[in-house]
């Protein structure tokens, strides 16, 4: 089975938009797949997850399939999302000077996409 993560750092909502299209997509095809949002994406969680808020929707039914694998927490604390990250129950993962580390997933033989 082939083993992707889609890590989202750029914080245009258009682009992580099509981060959880793919997570999805990918999922659907029977990838395994995971989502690490980082950087300035982070601050879209609290954002999406107000269901008047386009892609809302969208937004909820990666979360429903439990694909977010972590959110930064170094980047959450910085754009004042940490506190809506575990509010909405999403892991953290701080464990390279506060960030994700990429290479934990390259060592698992997983591919990375950065967005």
């Amino acid at each position: 089975m082939k083993k992707v993560v889609l890590v989202a750092f750029n914080g245009e909502p258009m682009c992580f938009v099509h981060v959880l299209l793919n997570a999805l997509d990918m999922k659907a095809r029977g990838f395994e797949v995971r989502l690490v949002i980082e950087g300035a994406a982070t601050r879209l969680i609290g954002e999406l997850d107000l269901p008047e808020r386009p892609f809302s929707g969208l937004y909820r039914r990666v979360r429903e399939q439990s694909l977010v694998d972590c959110v930064c927490q170094a980047c959450a604390t910085k754009t004042g999302s940490l506190e809506e990250a575990r509010r909405q129950g999403l892991p953290l993962c701080a464990e390279m000077d506060g960030h994700p580390s990429l290479g934990r997933y390259l060592e698992a033989d997983w591919e990375v996409i950065s967005f």
